[in-house]
């Protein structure tokens, strides 16, 4: 199976636990195997054609910044190797280990922990009508993409179709308990800090991001995927201006060429042409040479 075809994944040797827009989790017994594939999702559709090599992107920076974390919090990463796999998993070796990770089994909490340091999406059509994001008042006089007095955390819901609710911190409380919450917008902000400035130093700006937390053998850690082009908005900081619209490393590009089609954003999504494929592929790689500075 080449890398570039997995949009669809069925190893249907192992059990199947777990579905996502782009990732597979499959059960290995002590352990869970996660796979990236090349899908892409725009408007929460998968779209019929996907980014070659795009899950190796994902996994290989997750990897980076897991380990730049991990000062501030255990993740879910093993340790696990290829050469440990389950026998099953053998002739899918090639195809599998540079978009794969084993990880723990931990059990997710039901929220997404989001932090924004900029003003940009959702965030900025909130803050023209209310001046607030997500309920939480700012000061007067901000533009598309100021940067924020101070990084904000906006938790929201995981939803298993369609889109994540963003909900007010007590009802987030509500749903994982009044420590754990506070426990996880105290280590998403660590964790947002951290790697907005590691990545300034290398020419990105992290606009916002998501962190998603579960508990192994009672403690907290970090799990799924950490400071992507899926997960976060990356901005080139020597474009930078606010005001405006900023070009962008991550999956907004597709989002933008999107919104130049006659599609009303419901299932089946349109197929993207070459020129977008290809140019959303230089970016993610882009992204992922520029903050770990290694050569993909």
């Amino acid at each position: 199976m080449p890398a570039s075809a997995l949009l669809k994944l069925e190893l249907t040797t192992l059990p199947r636990v777990g579905q996502g827009k782009v990732r597979e989790i499959y059960d290995i017994g002590e352990h869970l195997l996660i796979v990236a594939t090349d899908r892409i999702s725009a408007f929460d559709v998968i779209l019929p054609n996907g980014i070659p090599q795009k899950g190796e992107v994902l996994t290989r920076i997750s990897d980076h910044w897991f380990h730049r974390t991990e000062n501030i919090v255990r993740n879910h990463r093993t340790g696990i190797t290829p050469d440990h796999w389950p026998r099953e998993l053998a002739g899918m070796r090639g195809a599998l280990e540079s978009r794969s990770i084993v990880v723990a089994k931990a059990n997710p909490l039901p929220i997404e922990c989001v932090v924004r340091g900029y003003l940009a999406g959702s965030g900025w059509k909130e803050y023209q009508e209310n001046q607030t994001v997500c309920g939480i008042g700012l000061p007067a006089g901000l533009q598309e993409s100021s940067e924020l007095p101070e990084p904000i955390f906006t938790p929201a819901t995981k939803a298993t179709s369609g889109h994540d609710e963003n909900i007010p911190f007590n009802q987030a409380a509500g749903l994982v308990g009044i420590d754990v919450a506070e426990q996880v917008r105290e280590l998403s902000l660590a964790l947002y800090k951290q790697a907005r400035d590691h990545a300034r130093e290398k020419g990105i700006i992290i606009a916002d991001t998501k962190f998603e937390f579960g508990f192994w053998n009672g403690e907290l850690i970090l799990i799924d995927e950490v400071l992507t082009p899926d997960s976060s908005r990356f901005w080139p900081a020597e474009n930078y201006e606010a005001g405006r619209t900023q070009d962008s490393f991550d999956k907004q590009f597709v989002r933008n060429y999107l919104e130049t089609l006659d599609w009303d954003k419901t299932a089946p999504g349109p197929e993207l042409p070459e020129d977008i494929v290809d140019k959303t592929r230089s970016k993610y790689i882009e992204a992922f040479e520029t903050i770990t500075g290694s050569t993909f």
